[in-house]
């Protein structure tokens, strides 16, 4: 039997991952291989969720790609822990809160499973940091950045991002500041995350004497935004601020375009992504701002040889995909700290990390959980590609 069917078999068909996925899985040889059809020998077990399907996989095939890279150069150091064979278990939580739960209790039922790389929408991240404290397994996460999420008090969170009480107020003030922005638009699209990059975004507009013209809600999934952008050219705003996720996001600048809005477009690191571009069409993207949850990854020089692997082996890094190594990377770095197969022991190693030499720099955690890296960085979309403009400031 070989490693590809093996692969294909073990993965659950409620939690089912796209081809390219599958063969990028297979290519890294990180496979629940059974040593034939006999007995298995022990494993040790990180799990990563992510939306593998639906509108926003290519995000999550991204994270994945950086997933599997971090455990590929785990297994070339050797076992963690004598004996074991170390392999990533991915599950797809389609960008459903309910699945995310559903896929953080299968994780957390395994006890081959010593740590948790997911999830990357707040509104999943949330439910199922939950689930993961109860279990006592070590979840971090890539890019979730809702800043409510660390303040449960979850002893079992982690996250490699900056979060949106930052990412909200730099982009505020890079609005008014640096465009000039004085009339202001809000939309958002109703979840965890961007209900609460949005709400960022204004409490910071308000206090700059920014004037707001309206606040309203759409919803994951929604096509025709041409009437509420109708309404909206009418309030005559000079900026459109979008807190949500690059599907929605490439729909409202196209559409934008095609009812003669002409305000400024900004929005936040869920659109950072070149689909975002093609969807909406490189003319009507042209001149479109956003905020990431980091600087750019290819001015930091500790990232240099990552992103010469990444890319040579899967093209162009996508924008959660270093966050998504550094994250598999620290699992690695706590399993093999802990030395043993267990839960506990991993979590208490977690705690004894300082200045761990990641991609963006030494990396430390706050008594929450959250990253003490906290750049922002701004974008703007020139001649159909994201251009880096400045690392911003959020006060």
């Amino acid at each position: 039997m070989g490693n590809a069917e093996l692969t294909s078999r073990r993965i659950d068909s409620a939690f089912r991952i796209p081809n390219s996925a599958l063969r990028s899985l297979t290519a890294v040889l990180i496979v629940f291989s059974l040593g034939g059809c006999g007995k298995r020998e022990p494993v040790i077990k990180i799990g990563f969720v992510a939306p593998l399907t639906g509108d926003q996989a290519p995000h999550g095939e991204d994270m994945l790609n950086g997933a599997m890279l971090a455990i590929e150069h785990a297994q070339r150091g050797g076992p963690l822990i004598p004996g074991y064979k170390l392999v990533l278990y991915p599950l797809d939580d389609q960008r459903s809160p309910t699945q995310a739960v559903a896929a953080a209790k299968k994780l957390s039922a395994d006890r081959d499973v010593l740590a948790v790389v997911g999830h990357l929408n707040s509104s999943c991240t949330m439910p199922a940091s939950a689930v993961y404290h109860e279990a006592r397994l070590l979840q971090i996460t890539p890019v979730s950045s809702n800043p409510q999420i660390s303040r449960q008090g979850f002893d079992t969170f982690y996250r490699t991002c900056a979060t949106d009480d930052l990412q909200g107020p730099a982009a505020a003030l890079f609005a008014v500041r640096e465009l000039g922005s004085t009339r202001i638009f809000i939309l958002d699209d109703m979840t965890t995350y961007g209900r609460g990059l949005a709400d960022e975004f204004e409490k910071k507009a308000r206090n700059l004497g920014t004037d707001i013209l309206g606040h309203e809600g759409i919803t994951q999934g929604d096509k025709d935004f041409v009437p509420l952008l109708t309404k909206i050219k009418a309030a005559t705003p000079d900026l459109l601020y979008f807190a949500g996720m690059f599907p929605e996001g490439a729909l409202l600048i196209k559409q934008r375009a095609e009812v003669g809005l002409t305000a400024r477009f900004m929005g936040g690191d869920g659109l950072f992504d070149s689909v975002l571009i093609n969807l909406a069409t490189p003319q009507a993207a042209e001149g479109v701002y956003l905020t990431t949850i980091g600087s750019d990854i290819h001015l930091i020089p500790t990232a240099r040889a990552f992103i010469e692997e990444y890319e040579r082996r899967f093209g162009s890094i996508g924008a959660y995909s270093a966050y998504a190594y550094e994250a598999a990377s620290i699992a690695v770095w706590a399993i093999r700290q802990a030395g043993k197969a267990d839960r506990a022991a991993v979590l208490a190693a977690m705690k004894t990390l300082k200045d761990y030499p990641g991609l963006f720099g030494a990396q430390n955690f706050d008594e929450r959980g959250d990253s003490r890296i906290r750049d922002i960085g701004i974008f703007t979309v020139k001649d159909g590609k994201f251009k880096f403009v400045k690392t911003a400031t959020w006060n």
